[in-house]
């Protein structure tokens, strides 16, 4: 594709345009009749690439069923950062529709030149060219010759109103879930190159291990063992005889092994005992998910004489533990070594950062190695995706030529990919006489989100650190404080109050490494933050649904209130004993969509989600399937998290890696989930990936308080914690 000089300056509000402002980065008219569309974002099952292709078809008059969307790599895909944020459509969606109107104004024109008649007066039916609503016999394919998108982006063209979409708007057909439901290869795990062979790594026993000896263990012919240090692995030409080998291996390896984690049974003590950089959180919430680094944060808004009205005060602590992904399956990659070049195949959620974290680690050019992006099975933040692509290419090096794969077990991915942070919040507020809030602290202790390859100027890849001379990892950054990043994401309350401030304790010690999990620490601050408007809403006597709408400014916030509040019926819904309602809201970071829960929970002889409502506004819709699909999906991980989830570990390993010692919600156990998208005329789409996340946990936590009779601040909310808050009560 055709190298960029300087993008025109009226795409800065269309940012993934103007990083990659050659039209051709975006689309081409392909033979056949076929559209490709180019996207630096992934597909990893949250169906980002149907809503792409919608917005294509919608922007050039084509059929849905026209357009294809290329496999994301970093030969010939837009740089578009990291898959993350629920920003996909907002950035994609936003350059790829401007880029397609670009380049429909273009071929328009140049039909105008042939045909003498003026460009306005032509239209487009599924690509041919009409006038007078008669064919000319042009079409897009026959108008966009070689090189004919080879040009930059003009400043931004008049794109479609919403109001005319056919096509965006509706909800379609998923494009990737044909080859799922019929098992069709699909997946990284199914490919298979020519002469590929399987690769294992053997992990140290403990999280600090120095491997000692490989011992002499008897290997079966052809198996090849490499090792570099600490790092260890095999490599045999079927993956069950490399298994079988890298068992072999481990029971004949030596280590010496180092005592490195906290205690397990007081999580609160480590982090607020824990070297911590404290930082206050920018209270401003009108600006973009990060400030520059030179910025220095905003002070918390403060008003004395709000605060000298305070009448009755009120402080909590709520916590959550370490967090897995739990992918359904485990990581994998492949790569291989061919002299000069490196390729890769990963599912990365971000591919570009992966191949310049490769290139560093190593010490190769970047130019060297090319990374394509395959689907894996799920991926909810930074999993252990990019670790496994590196693992791949350092066994490669050992058998130049060959594509080796790696696949890691399930102990693998529960005890060596990033974790999301066990984080605490410490709330105090105060309330006037009247019932209102007027003051509000909020202070939250955590290990660093960011942890991503490249973050923090580091590769930040797991084998980096075994291999010989390698160095441990350092903590991960956390983000600039603004409540929209890391573990301050939805840290600053969405609500009126006059004297506020919030404070970011950034852990400075890492024993267990931590990076980016679904909606960051918003899941944790929400539920904080939620849980704590009820125990006000009780103090003031209120009911909770009506003291949240008494302390909302914005009508989107408190239009999703109303609407879950009705839709579950709050207001008449009788009261069974040993049942409780619970209600949570959230705008996700403070800046994108809304999302209001109600939850349904049974307290009897365990804790049990029945029902879960959602009311959500992530304002333009382009594919309100898509939208009630991630919403359910976010609602019921949440519950899972809020109910079951917590990673367990010793003094030296993570203890919990399978099923049996890591409990996800099973399907039995899975909530009714019922969606409504609350219409949002003219407002700019929003992601819906993660805004469920916290006010579900929430709305769980205030409902088992109405069931049990007693309030749970420590996630999970298991029977034993609620027996340990009746013993305590």
């Amino acid at each position: 594709m055709t190298p960029t000089a300087q993008p025109s300056s009226g795409l800065a509000a269309i940012p993934s345009l103007a990083a990659n402002p050659v039209l051709s980065s975006w689309l081409a008219f392909s033979p056949g009749g076929r559209v490709t569309i180019f996207s630096g974002k992934v597909e990893y099952g949250q169906g980002v690439w149907t809503a792409l292709a919608q917005i294509a078809a919608e922007e050039l008059d084509v059929a849905l069923g026209r357009v294809s969307v290329a496999p994301v790599s970093t030969g010939d895909s837009p740089d578009e950062g990291v898959t993350s944020g629920s920003l996909s459509i907002q950035h994609s969606g936003s350059a790829l529709r401007q880029a397609c109107a670009q380049a429909r104004a273009l071929l328009l024109a140049a039909a105008a030149a042939k045909t003498g008649t003026p460009a306005d007066a032509l239209t487009v039916d599924d690509g041919q060219i009409l006038t007078a609503g008669r064919p000319t016999g042009l079409s897009y394919w026959s108008l966009a010759g070689p090189g004919a998108l080879d040009r930059e982006a003009d400043d931004p063209v008049p794109v479609k109103p919403p109001e005319r979409w056919s096509v965006a708007g509706r909800s379609a057909p998923r494009l990737d879930l044909p080859d799922k439901v019929t098992g069709r290869p699909r997946f990284l795990h199914d490919i298979v190159l020519p002469s590929m062979r399987y690769g294992r790594v053997v992990r140290p026993p403990a999280l600090v291990s120095e491997l000692i000896s490989t011992g002499e263990p008897d290997l079966p012919p052809g198996v090849v063992v490499v090792r570099d240090g600490s790092f260890l692995g095999i490599i045999a030409d079927t993956d069950a005889r490399a298994l079988r080998a890298a068992r072999l291996v481990a029971e004949a390896a030596r280590w010496r092994i180092t005592e490195s984690l906290p205690d397990a049974d007081d999580l609160k003590g480590f982090l607020l005992s824990a070297p911590a950089e404290e930082v206050p959180v920018e209270s401003r919430r009108d600006e973009g998910a990060s400030a520059p680094a030179e910025e220095t944060p905003v002070a918390s808004r403060r008003d004395p004489d709000a605060a000298a009205t305070a009448a009755t005060a009120r402080s909590a602590e709520y916590t959550r533990p370490f967090l897995a992904h739990a992918s359904m399956a485990p990581s994998c990659a492949i790569a291989r070594w061919d002299g000069e070049s490196v390729t890769v195949w990963s599912h990365s959620q971000g591919v570009f950062a992966l191949r310049d974290a490769l290139a560093a680690g190593l010490r190769l050019d970047p130019a060297r190695l090319t990374v394509h992006h395959a689907e894996g099975a799920g991926t909810y933040g930074h999993n252990g995706a990019d670790d496994a692509a590196l693992d791949a290419v350092l066994l490669a090096r050992a058998v130049p030529g060959r594509p080796v794969r790696v696949q890691w077990s399930r102990e693998d991915e529960m005890g060596w990919a990033p974790l999301g942070p066990a984080m605490l919040a410490r709330l105090s507020a105060g309330l006037d006489a009247d019932g209102k809030i007027v003051t509000w602290r909020q202070d939250v202790w955590s290990n660093g989100f960011i942890g991503r390859p490249g973050r923090g100027g580091g590769p930040r890849l797991l084998a980096l650190a075994h291999l010989a001379g390698g160095e441990p990892m350092p903590p991960a950054p956390d983000g600039a404080a603004t409540g929209a990043m890391g573990s301050t994401r939805n840290a600053v309350p969405g609500y009126r109050i006059p004297d506020l401030e919030v404070v970011r304790h950034r852990l400075l010690t890492m024993p267990i490494r931590t990076s980016s999990l679904r909606s960051l620490g918003a899941f944790l601050n929400v539920f904080a933050i939620e849980s704590f408007m009820d125990e006000l809403a009780e103090c003031a006597g209120a009911d909770p649904v009506a003291f949240r709408l008494a302390h909302v400014a914005d009508p989107r916030a408190a239009r999703v209130i109303e609407e879950v509040a009705e839709f579950s019926g709050w207001a008449g819904r009788p009261r069974e004993e040993g049942t409780g309602y619970g209600v949570g809201y959230a705008r996700y970071k403070g800046l994108a969509g809304y999302c209001a829960a109600v939850a349904e929970v049974e307290a009897l002889d365990d804790v049990r989600v029945r029902r879960i409502w959602l009311a959500v506004d992530v304002g333009t819709v382009i594919n309100p399937d898509g939208v009630v699909n991630q919403v359910e999906g976010g609602a019921v991980q949440s519950a899972s998290w809020a109910t079951r989830e917590r990673v367990t570990f010793d003094r030296a390993r993570i203890t919990s890696v399978s099923w049996d010692s890591y409990p996800v919600l099973r399907f039995t156990e899975v909530p009714e989930v019922a969606v409504r998208i609350v219409a949002a005329p003219g407002q700019p789409e929003t992601g819906a990936g993660e805004i469920a996340q916290g006010p579900v946990a929430a709305a769980i936590g205030n409902g088992l308080a109405q069931a049990a009779g007693v309030r749970v601040r420590d996630l999970p909310l298991t029977r034993e914690q609620v027996i340990r808050a009746i013993e305590a009560s």
